[in-house]
């Protein structure tokens, strides 16, 4: 009872006069001060995403600054000026306006590509779609240059790591976000992905290759619905997050995997879920850095 009359009078009479004070001591509003605190990158980013929420839920943010998170990238610096006005911060402040348009541009990008992400998920593999054909065979030419597929429908799908002899069946859980991941690091990472395609069929510590690929698409796409991959995005990419920057991030965790679990030597492959899920942790543990960045070099 007492915690909710505190945050009921917090909220509509402590904290008006309480960032008056602020300002009155510092010259800055609050959105000021947010934004010029940490320079540019997660740190300002993530302070201003979890402030814009906080000041919905308060009731005390700016109509302009809730929609400013959601608008297109075009309409971003009309944004900017719209809010320096209301907040009454000079136009000439470049400084406060520069940080806040990438910050915007980071915040409404991220919304953005989980929507691009989710949407590509979404989409079935379907064996009479053409495109989706060249792809798979893409693959297939990429990981195994002198070795013809002798069949579309064939063994050798097992030679790169699938679980039969189709393997639109094992994209039932990521739809073509899987299998453009996987083309995506045997294109850009060819040396690699095979090196690690050969790895992968060691006699004692082998994994299915294609397989455990898909999972990390998976694990890629949980990182970035939840929110967890913000402050590599916001340190990665100073501006709008695309769909090419998730790629990247498929690549590092498909890289890191591998020597992960050749380090940690699990007895066999049926031990896989519990290996993952502890890969899964360390990812998570290392996105919690404010400066973080994980990305492989081409």
């Amino acid at each position: 009872m007492l915690a909710s009359l505190w945050g009921f009078l917090y909220s509509r009479c402590l904290r008006f006069w309480l960032k008056w004070l602020v300002r009155l001591l510092t010259g800055k509003c609050e959105l000021q001060r947010v934004v010029e605190a940490g320079g540019r990158g997660a740190p300002t980013a993530l302070r201003l995403d979890l402030c814009v929420l906080t000041w919905s839920l308060t009731m005390f943010t700016l109509q302009v600054l809730r929609n400013a998170v959601h608008v297109d990238e075009a309409d971003v610096e009309k944004c900017v000026r719209d809010i320096m006005k209301e907040k009454k911060i000079e136009q000439r402040n470049t400084g406060f306006k520069t940080n806040l348009h990438v910050c915007l541009l980071q915040i409404s990008g991220y919304k953005k590509l989980y929507l691009n992400v989710e949407s590509l998920r979404k989409v079935p593999y379907d064996s009479d779609n053409k495109e989706h054909e060249e792809q798979l065979i893409e693959l297939w030419n990429l990981l195994m240059p002198h070795e013809s597929l002798k069949a579309r429908i064939s063994k050798q799908w097992c030679d790169i790591g699938f679980q039969g002899d189709d393997p639109k069946t094992d994209f039932r859980g990521m739809g073509m976000l899987g299998l453009v991941n996987l083309v995506y690091f045997s294109k850009h990472y060819t040396e690699e992905a095979r090196q690690i395609l050969s790895r992968s069929n060691h006699p004692k510590l082998g994994y299915s290759y294609a397989i455990v690929g898909i999972n990390l698409t998976e694990m890629a796409y949980s990182l970035l619905k939840s929110g967890a991959l913000k402050p590599h995005l916001y340190n990665a990419v100073s501006g709008l997050p695309q769909l090419e920057h998730f790629h990247q991030f498929y690549c590092y965790l498909v890289y890191e995997f591998d020597k992960f679990w050749f380090e940690e030597e699990p007895e066999s492959i049926m031990h896989f879920n519990q290996y993952r899920e502890k890969f899964h942790e360390k990812i998570k543990g290392l996105l919690l850095d404010y400066d973080v960045i994980l990305t492989l070099k081409s």
